[in-house]
């Protein structure tokens, strides 16, 4: 692991040492997982960023593929 420093409202730092404290664990393994969470969640809407991006609006695509295909 690496050591890292990072400039935090004084109203997120007492929210996270509540939160430790509440959950009996350190403030680096709450920030961890809030980053590891960040991350994750980026990550997946990324990656599903594609969908839909082709719609056509039509519904009836699956039943007269082979008409409008050799049209």
């Amino acid at each position: 692991m690496k050591r890292t420093t990072i400039f935090a409202d004084e109203d997120l730092i007492n929210e996270i040492k509540e939160i430790s404290k509440e959950e009996s664990r350190s403030i680096a393994e709450i920030m961890r997982e809030a980053m590891q969470g960040y991350i994750k969640q980026k990550r997946k809407r990324k990656k599903l960023s594609f969908i839909g991006i082709g719609s056509s609006g039509r519904r009836d695509i699956a039943e007269k593929h082979e008409d409008l295909i050799w049209k």
